[in-house]
């Protein structure tokens, strides 16, 4: 019995295999690259994720778990958007 596509007769022989390894590491790096990228949905390369320190992130946990009230949250938050440069609800810059 012949193997490898009539290796003795001057065929491929263990160069056969070859193809099949390449287009699997091409089709394997493409979904990895994908996944990376934009399967991850809202956070890709083009927008990193929050921090997780971040005061206005800080201050959303703290109302979350509820050791600050609406009133609070709502007074912390726009003194924290106005250190930090961002624009207010509904207010143009």
């Amino acid at each position: 019995m012949q193997t490898l596509a009539h290796f003795g007769d001057g065929g491929p022989g263990p160069w056969i295999l070859f193809f099949p390894v390449i287009w699997a590491l091409v089709i394997g790096g493409g979904i990895a690259l994908l996944r990376r990228t934009v399967w991850r949905g809202r956070r890709g390369p083009w927008r990193p994720a929050a921090e997780e320190n971040s005061p206005i992130t800080v201050l959303g946990h703290r109302f979350a778990s509820g050791e600050i009230d609406e009133d609070e949250y709502w007074r912390r938050l726009s003194v924290l958007d106005e250190q930090f440069g961002r624009t207010g609800k509904g207010g143009a810059t």
